[in-house]
């Protein structure tokens, strides 16, 4: 975990999110209006729990959440319109658990694979993750919903790409201004699911 503070970490804190990712969704938000004013939202790659949060409150408690992560969940008090499950979503039981709780009217996910330093490495574990998501996706996901995702760019974005513009009728790529100028992490968008 990075301890640089900057502009958007030091605004998190002092706004009681766990993270500086929160400003990632809610300019993707702002822009793209993927998320339901009420509905279900299942949040893959959900801790720390800024976007978790977010969610919860942006639609005022009218929306439920589904998290998921590997770790644990710090996204507060315990709500009622919360279910955390910590699993990992490679996993028979935890994709189960996830099928069991559709549909949903979008899917989020921030998720990153452990990263080893190596691009190319990281670029391929990210695709991977990408790639398994979208199966969720297509498996969970209303008619007309809404995905996003996180990507590492420099591998096969292009195929990811072209495999969610099959998924969804509207498909944009978009870095959002709180992301680390180092970064090579960019955000695919997808909106109204194909049937």
């Amino acid at each position: 975990m990075r301890e640089i503070s900057d502009h958007w970490t030091q605004r998190a804190k002092k706004e009681g999110y766990p993270a500086r990712s929160v400003y990632k969704l809610k300019e993707i938000e702002e822009k793209f209006h993927v998320l339901p004013r009420q509905g279900r939202v299942l949040d893959v790659g959900a801790s720390p729990g800024s976007w978790t949060q977010f969610i919860l409150r942006l639609s005022g408690g009218r929306c439920e959440v589904v998290a998921v992560d590997l770790s644990p969940l710090n996204a507060g008090t315990p709500q009622d319109n919360l279910t955390f499950f910590q699993g990992d979503i490679t996993q028979a039981a935890t994709i189960a658990f996830l099928e069991s709780r559709r549909p949903y009217d979008a899917l989020l996910s921030d998720a990153a694979p452990a990263t080893t330093g190596n691009r190319a490495v990281d670029t391929a574990r990210s695709e991977a993750l990408v790639e398994q998501v979208l199966d969720i996706a297509r498996k969970t996901l209303k008619p007309g919903g809404a995905c996003v995702v996180k990507i590492f760019q420099g591998g096969g974005q292009k195929r990811i790409m072209d495999d969610m513009k099959r998924i969804f009728a509207s498909v944009k790529a978009f870095k959002p201004r709180a992301t680390r100028s180092e970064s090579f992490e960019t955000y695919f968008i997808g909106q109204n699911k194909n049937v």
